[in-house]
């Protein structure tokens, strides 16, 4: 008689849960998948979005570069940009390099497209490759060039046409790259060609808008004896017109009229009202000489009559000659105080009571203000632009323009103003307008311009 444990088909009974692991370890191990695929699509998603968000070409460029580096886990990348004829790179974008890495080929310039590289160029097809060296189009590395094994690259096109090629290299897990990474740059390859043509779309729209801005400008006269300059900057934000404008005419009773203003709003509108409130308002100073502040009443009225343009500040000066010497007669219309530099190279604002700006009311008093004008001396007329910062007070903003003048007030007129818009306090996210008038060192009055 024979116990179970002498039963020699004992061991071979199969276990009943054994399938029911089996499975369970396929679903976790699919389950393991499919999390991965949806972390690396959402990864996805937010890298388009990521590209989609940049409105600059090159850092719409970098952010392809470092984006695509993100999804596959490539220690380096890079996105060459070809030439008009096709065959060439004109410009070459890397991420990832080290300092030190970077130093080592500083002298060595960015590929021209030969090798591997220009393989990818001349068949814009996706291309992995597990051994760069082994690779028939390879030609080497040049020294101090990092040795790079692994290689995959995607063309980039924009309309249809090749627009330059994303590489990529050295997986960080020490992997070649597989079907997987090259479907997930192949996608966001897609993404980066529309995201690079609205670039340029936005590109060519802020040289339209600043050409437009800048044709509505006037061109200044010859103003001698005194020495005028003036500088318009559009906004950085690709998409934005400015209202802001100056002008310097010369006045039948041989004043020279000075005027800076700034059209609320960021549009065509604003710059279609910025013009014609600038010619309304030549007209109406030929019309009404004297003083500003009934210039800029006669003018507030005949906006109201005749036009629905939106509310602007002006600031209206005429330099007027007299007793050997020059007088500085100016109304403002809730727009920023002139900037005084006197002769010993000190910089005042000539605060006064300001009016309402134009479109506001039209029944208050309008104040005028005088102000003598010693040979050598400078005023600046200037836009908020110059100086509103989001992260500073308008004090502020006027406290180191002001420290800024004095700093370049020994330098020629033209040098000033491009050192006040050069290093202004303002954020840059507005227009800027400067115009300055530098009275002459010689007393005699200016002979007539009528």
């Amino acid at each position: 008689m024979t116990g179970p444990d002498d039963d020699p088909d004992h061991d071979r009974i199969p276990d009943p849960f054994a399938h029911v692991e089996a499975e369970l370890e396929q679903i976790a191990t699919r389950l393991h998948e499919l999390a991965a695929a949806r972390d690396r699509l959402k990864g996805l998603l937010g890298a388009v979005l990521a590209i989609s968000g940049e409105t600059e070409l090159s850092a719409v460029l970098h952010r392809i570069v470092t984006t695509a580096m993100e999804l596959v886990g490539a220690r380096y990348g890079a996105l060459g940009v070809l030439d008009d004829s096709g065959e060439r790179l004109k410009d070459f974008i890397t991420a990832g390099l080290s300092d030190a890495e970077r130093a080592d080929i500083s002298d060595v310039g960015f590929p021209v497209g030969r090798g591997v590289l220009g393989h990818l160029i001349q068949h814009p097809q996706p291309l992995r490759i597990d051994d760069i060296g082994a690779h028939p189009a390879s030609v080497g590395f040049p020294p101090g060039h990092p040795q790079l094994r692994t290689l995959l690259g995607v063309a980039i096109t924009v309309r249809g046409t090749v627009y330059g090629d994303l590489y990529l290299s050295g997986r960080n897990d020490g992997q070649p790259f597989d079907h997987e990474d090259q479907d997930i740059v192949l996608t966001l390859a897609g993404a980066a060609g529309v995201a690079i043509e609205n670039a340029n779309l936005l590109r060519r729209l802020h040289a339209s808008a600043e050409t437009f801005q800048r044709l509505l400008l006037p061109t200044l006269p010859d103003l001698r004896p005194f020495t005028c300059a003036a500088v318009y900057v559009p906004a950085t934000t690709p998409d934005r017109l400015g209202g802001d404008w100056y002008d310097a005419i010369w006045l039948p009773d041989d004043a020279c009229a000075i005027v800076i203003g700034d059209v609320v709003g960021h549009d065509l509108h604003a710059a279609a009202a910025m013009a014609q409130t600038r010619s309304m308002l030549r007209a109406v100073l030929f019309d009404r000489l004297t003083p500003p502040s009934a210039v800029l009443q006669q003018l507030d009225r005949t906006l109201l009559a005749v036009t629905d343009l939106p509310v602007a500040t002006v600031c209206l000066a005429r330099i007027e000659p007299g007793d050997g010497g020059y007088t500085l007669h100016w109304s403002t219309a809730g727009h920023l105080p002139p900037l005084l530099i006197t002769p010993g190279h000190q910089a005042e604002y000539l605060q006064a009571e300001p009016g309402l700006p134009l479109g506001v009311s039209t029944g208050q008093r309008r104040p005028d203000h005088t102000r003598p004008l010693p040979g050598g001396s400078t005023v600046v007329f200037y836009t908020d632009g110059l100086i509103e910062h989001p992260a500073h007070s308008l004090d502020e903003g006027l406290t180191a323009l002001a420290e800024l003048a004095t700093d370049h007030a020994t330098a020629p007129l033209q040098g000033l103003i491009d050192a006040l818009i050069t290093h202004h306090p303002g954020d840059g996210h507005d227009d800027m307008a400067i115009l300055a008038l530098r009275i002459p060192l010689a007393s005699d009055p200016p002979t007539s311009h009528a």
